[in-house]
């Protein structure tokens, strides 16, 4: 054995979550005294609402949840997420078509290992969330980016998916509201795409965690609604984590064809089992009970939105689209880049994001952990007072 084989070559392979990487090294530097702004993690700084905790709290007592339950999910939390998919996404589904999983990570991760053969390749659209691509290699799919900048709003056209699909081409990637950008498609572009999808005979993974965080009246049209012919070629994965500021938790869920949720139910059979049973107790909370206080969450994150874009955009070469979903700013900073700043010269969104962790203790994702370099990613899922600080840091960095 050698160092070299010493691990198999799949995880060897796996990249580092650079986005948790960030956040770490922020968290450390707070740890050792410094007063560090942390904007890269795309957590909620909220404690999960009340009547939620009580549930979870009565679950712990009740000795049926200290047993093994159903792989796929506890049959009243599979009922309250087939509800919620009709309400949200517009399309009726049974609870047998739903998966409950240990988050919304691993409702990626089953979704490509169910649909991919070693080769097949998967459109994403690009800048893209950081697990995508570890979890395509992991099924032994090829990632093929189709990237679209500020100037369009990293929304990305028909024309340039045609443009990328080729006969290995079996899986389209959608997200809308995006993470790292926050930008979400119309109702017209998701239509387009999903019937765009439907004529080429594509699988769809379709990831709608950020659905019900949306700004000025924007709604996330779901692209099974949209084209629901595309239902029976589509997999949806969501899950509780930011709606409803449940991150530690760990509820997801799939909802999809029969043949797919019941190649997912194998698999996840033999890799977990059920969910904890506490958790998908709250879960059924989170759905059912009260939404009052997810409303005032959202209502909170577009205050500080337009609180952190109005802000950047103060800074002189950064390029700042609006974002309409999620909770995520993605400036695009090429003009901040080949000038020197506090005796540094950066030439890549990443030496810049180490610039300003040293010169103004601010953290944020560098653009080369979705794609591209020459962005930054901002989460504005902090409190008001260190979001305001840490921009005011930045505009006196850039001044």
């Amino acid at each position: 054995m050698t160092a070299t084989n010493r691990l198999s070559a799949r995880i060897n392979a796996i990249a580092e979550s650079a986005t948790l990487k960030v956040d770490s090294k922020a968290k450390a530097l707070q740890a050792e005294g410094r007063p560090v702004i942390s904007y890269a993690a795309g957590e909620p700084n909220f404690a999960t609402p009340e009547h939620i905790v009580e549930a979870a709290l009565a679950a712990v007592r009740d000795p049926k949840n200290h047993r093994y339950t159903p792989a796929a999910g506890l049959p009243d939390l599979r009922e309250a997420i087939a509800a919620k998919t009709l309400r949200d996404s517009g399309l009726e589904v049974s609870p047998s078509r739903v998966i409950v999983t240990n988050g919304g990570k691993q409702a990626v991760y089953q979704a490509f290992q169910t649909l991919l053969d070693d080769g097949d390749e998967v459109l994403v659209p690009t800048p893209y969330w950081t697990t995508y691509p570890e979890a395509i290699q992991l099924a032994g799919g090829r990632q093929v980016d189709v990237f679209a900048g500020a100037d369009q709003d990293y929304l990305v056209t028909v024309e340039q998916l045609e443009a990328a699909r080729t006969p290995r081409t079996k899986v389209l990637l959608f997200v809308s509201p995006s993470n790292p950008t926050g930008s979400v498609y119309s109702p017209e572009q998701t239509a387009e795409i999903g019937r765009w999808a439907l004529e080429h005979g594509l699988w769809v993974v379709s990831d709608e965690i950020y659905q019900n965080l949306t700004y000025d009246g924007v709604k996330a049209t779901s692209i099974v609604e949209a084209v629901p012919e595309l239902a029976e070629q589509t997999i949806l994965v969501n899950g509780v984590a930011k709606t409803y500021a449940m991150t530690g938790w760990r509820v997801g869920w799939m909802v999809g064809p029969a043949d797919a949720i019941k190649g997912a139910a194998n698999l996840q059979s033999h890799l977990t089992s059920n969910v904890s049973n506490i958790s998908q107790r709250a879960a059924i909370a989170a759905l059912t009970g009260p939404q009052d206080t997810v409303e005032e969450m959202r209502l909170a994150f577009d205050r500080r939105r337009k609180t952190i874009v109005e802000g950047l955009s103060a800074i002189e070469g950064m390029t700042v689209p609006t974002p309409k979903g999620a909770f995520y700013v993605y400036p695009d900073v090429s003009g901040l880049l080949g000038r020197e700043w506090a005796g540094v010269t950066p030439t890549t969104s990443l030496e810049l994001a180490d610039l300003i962790l040293e010169k103004a203790e601010v953290a944020a994702v560098p653009g080369e952990a979705f794609g591209p370099s020459g962005y930054l990613r901002f989460s504005y899922a902090l409190a008001d007072e260190p979001l305001l600080e840490g921009v005011e840091r930045l505009q006196r960095l850039f001044a």
